[in-house]
């Protein structure tokens, strides 16, 4: 990534860039290491504000990358400490981002690699199922635990997400303090753009 701009915050679906460029969402429970992992992958340290306050980002953060793509840096759900009318914005306007935004390609669902499968995450799952919106898992925060314990936690989350899902979707082992799974997670979003591409051109 040479070139990173950030185009705006919005608080409106309707109010996002009109450019028709893949969109690549990101988005997790409050304090899952969203804001580290953005900044690792851009190779830009504080390009999404790392804080410690759980739910502090409050709209669709846009950043255009090389002037191809736009990186989603979308609200947290979970535990975050504001009202729950707020909470119920946050929740009716993520709604009708994936239902409405066409230029969304993916959306990179963090999960915390650390602890045991959460319902909050397997519900936003689901949901994301239910409206068809095409997602990878990424599992952050994997330099805090030994790789017995991330196979041992990854599996137990996947034996969860099985109960409803019939086939499992791709995912990414991370640490935004390492930089593990960076290439990977590049590679997947250059691959998908690629084939949106030749998509549009009518290519099979």
């Amino acid at each position: 990534m040479q070139q990173i701009k950030f185009i705006g915050s919005f608080k409106r679906t309707e109010e996002c860039p009109k450019q028709d460029v893949p969109e690549f969402a990101f988005i997790g429970r409050s304090n899952v290491g969203k804001s580290s992992l953005i900044n690792m992958l851009t190779g830009r340290r504080a390009l999404a504000k790392v804080s410690s306050t759980p739910g502090k980002t409050q709209s669709l953060n846009f950043f255009e990358i090389d002037g191809s793509w736009h990186l989603v840096d979308l609200p947290g759900y979970g535990f975050a400490k504001v009202s729950k009318q707020e909470r119920g914005k946050w929740e009716k306007m993520l709604h009708y981002y994936f239902g409405n935004r066409e230029q969304l390609a993916c959306v990179f669902a963090l999960i915390d690699v650390r602890i045991p499968p959460q319902e909050k995450d397997l519900d936003f799952l689901n949901l994301l199922g239910e409206m068809m919106v095409p997602f990878v898992i990424v599992f952050t925060k994997a330099d805090k635990i030994n790789q017995r314990e991330i196979a041992e936690n990854t599996t137990a989350f996947f034996e969860k997400m099985g109960a409803s899902w019939s086939e499992l979707p791709q995912y990414f082992i991370t640490s935004a303090e390492k930089g593990t799974g960076r290439d990977q997670v590049i590679d997947f979003i250059n691959e998908v753009k690629f084939n949106l591409i030749h998509q549009k051109n009518g290519n099979p």
